[in-house]
């Protein structure tokens, strides 16, 4: 089985990327099934349930998304293989630019929407710097010209990436898109592999559920500002 990360900030157009990548990739007789992990609610469950995709859906709830992606990917994978999946394509809400939710020698692919601005792609960190493949999406929506410039702000982020346009509505590019996700390495499991970049801390006091402001209720890792008065 194929094990496919996708990551991007909300609302960028991820699931919608995945399913054209399903209609490909069921063209080739490839069975395809989707892990969504959220933060607090999703609807996207219903749009892969009504496309007769075998999906698992979870939610992070208090605690930061990409971490419970991480604790939960090793029985994602595990689920998969019972369930006999050609292709697992796993898709985190990727609300935090600072985490990185991909793993290394498991295709990774970050979705970034066009419109985002065009200084995004320095914004999001690992999430993109680390990816195999930046999915741009709402490409059709600006000019040629806007559509260069912001690649070219990925490609200062992340050269190595490939780089592909795909439009969520009409599928345009997801079958170049499924050709690499076909040559993808097969994995029977993860755990033992490593991400490729660190997740931050998460052990201050409001990580375990502190409310109250002031440093009196701060405890373990934390990072302060210095904020110095001009004379």
């Amino acid at each position: 089985m194929k094990l496919i990360t996708v990551s991007g900030a909300p609302s960028s157009g991820k699931t919608s990327v995945i399913l054209r990548l399903i209609d490909c990739l069921r063209q080739g007789g490839q069975e395809v099934g989707v892990v969504k992990f959220d933060c607090l609610t999703s609807f996207d469950q219903l749009r892969y349930e009504e496309y007769g995709v075998k999906v698992q859906v979870g939610f992070s709830g208090k605690f930061c998304p990409d971490h419970f992606f991480i604790t939960n990917i090793a029985d994602a994978v595990e689920w998969g293989e019972r369930t006999g999946l050609d292709i697992l394509i796993s898709e985190s809400a990727g609300l935090c630019n600072r985490c990185s939710p991909h793993i290394q020698g498991i295709l990774a692919i970050c979705v970034i929407d066009n419109l985002s601005g065009v200084n995004t792609p320095r914004k999001i960190g690992p999430m993109l710097k680390l990816a195999d493949i930046v999915v741009i999406t709402k490409g059709d929506i600006v000019s040629q010209a806007e559509r260069e410039v912001f690649m070219g702000s990925v490609r200062q982020v992340n050269p190595r990436a490939s780089i592909l346009f795909v439009n969520g509505i009409t599928g345009q590019g997801a079958f170049l898109l499924s050709k690499h996700v076909m040559n993808a390495a097969a994995v029977t499991s993860v755990r033992n592999r490593r991400l490729r970049f660190s997740m931050p801390a998460s052990v201050c006091a409001y990580c375990t559920g502190e409310t109250r402001i002031g440093e009196s209720y701060q405890m373990g890792m934390l990072k302060k500002m210095e904020f110095k008065v001009e004379s």
